[in-house]
C-alpha cells in the first residue's frame, strides 16, 4: 500500500487498528478514504498474523457521514455523462460491504459523533463499543440524500423499525447509551477507558480459534436470513465440516491437558 493520506493502520498483536484520520473534516468519507478503507482491508484479509480489526475515529467524530460538500463540488452539483456522486456511491457501498462481509470479527470503537455514512459504518461492523460523550443518528433526511448503505435497510433490522424511523425522520442524535438497549450499541464506556476496554475485548477475542470464529460469523449471517429450521440444519453441516479441523482437536487437547490452546485456524 502506498502512503496513508485519511486513515492510521496499526498493528498491535493480532489486531489491526484502523483510525480514520480526517479530524479537521469529522472524518467524513471521502473517495481516497474509502479506496485506502477498502485496500486495507483486502490487505489485512489474507495476514494471517491478524485474527480481529478495529475501527474507530482521530478527534472528536468517528465519523460524521459522507464529504457531500468534496462530491458536490467535483459533480458541479449536477449529474451528468461523468457522475462523480454516483461513482462516489458506489465507492462507498463496495468499501461497506467487504467490511460487512470480512472473515474476521470487527469492531467499531466509536469515539464521538457517529451519523449518517458513519452509522452506516459502524452497523459494517460486527461489534460496536462507544464512549460515553458518543451521540449517534441518521442525519441523511436533514440535507435531502437518502441512505445509501444500510441507513434504511439495515437500521430498522438492527433497532426495530419505529426506533429506526425516529432516527431517519428526525435527522437528530440520540447518546450512544440510549441504544444498548436497542440492540446497536454493545457497550458504552468512559471516554478515558474506550481504547484500553476495546484493546482488552480485541485481545480476548483474537484468542480464539480463527476458524471457529470465521465460521461462526459467516453461519449467524447466513441463519438470519432462513427460516429456523433451515439455519439449524445448515449450523450442524458446518459443525460436521467443523469436526476435521486442527482447531478442534487442538481445542478439545488443551482442555484436556489443562493448557492454553494454540489455535491455528485451520
Amino acid at each position: 500500500m502506498s502512503a496513508l493520506s485519511t486513515i492510521r493502520l496499526d498493528q498491535r498483536g493480532a489486531v489491526a487498528w484502523i483510525t480514520l484520520n480526517r479530524p479537521d473534516a469529522m472524518n467524513a468519507l471521502s473517495d481516497t478514504m474509502c479506496a485506502e478503507l477498502l485496500d486495507a482491508l483486502h490487505r489485512i484479509e489474507r495476514d494471517p498474523g491478524i485474527r480481529v480489526i478495529v475501527l474507530t475515529g482521530a478527534g472528536r467524530a468517528f465519523c460524521a457521514g459522507a464529504d457531500l460538500k468534496g462530491v458536490f463540488d467535483s459533480s458541479g452539483g449536477e449529474p451528468g455523462p461523468c457522475d462523480p456522486m454516483g461513482e462516489f456511491l458506489d465507492l462507498v457501498g463496495g468499501m461497506m460491504d467487504r467490511l460487512r462481509v470480512c472473515p474476521k470479527p470487527t469492531i467499531a470503537a466509536l469515539n464521538g459523533l457517529t451519523m449518517a455514512g458513519g452509522l452506516e459504518l459502524a452497523m459494517a461492523c460486527d461489534l460496536i463499543i462507544a464512549a460515553e460523550s458518543a451521540r449517534i443518528g441518521d442525519a441523511h433526511a436533514n440535507f435531502g440524500v437518502f441512505p445509501g448503505a444500510g441507513g434504511a435497510a439495515i437500521l430498522p433490522r438492527r433497532i426495530g423499525a419505529t426506533a429506526a424511523k425516529y432516527l431517519l425522520f428526525t435527522g437528530g442524535t440520540m447518546p450512544a447509551r440510549e441504544l444498548v438497549p436497542l440492540g446497536l450499541v454493545n457497550r458504552v464506556v468512559p471516554d478515558a477507558e474506550l481504547v484500553p476496554e476495546v484493546e482488552k475485548l480485541a485481545s480476548r477475542i483474537a484468542s480464539k480459534s480463527p476458524l471457529v470464529l470465521r465460521r461462526m460469523k459467516q453461519a449467524v449471517a447466513d441463519g438470519l436470513e432462513q427460516p429456523q429450521a433451515s439455519a439449524l440444519r445448515l449450523e450442524r453441516l458446518v459443525l460436521d465440516a467443523h469436526r476435521h479441523s486442527h482447531d478442534i482437536r487442538e481445542g478439545l487437547a488443551a482442555f484436556v491437558g489443562k493448557r492454553t490452546p494454540d489455535f491455528k485456524g485451520y
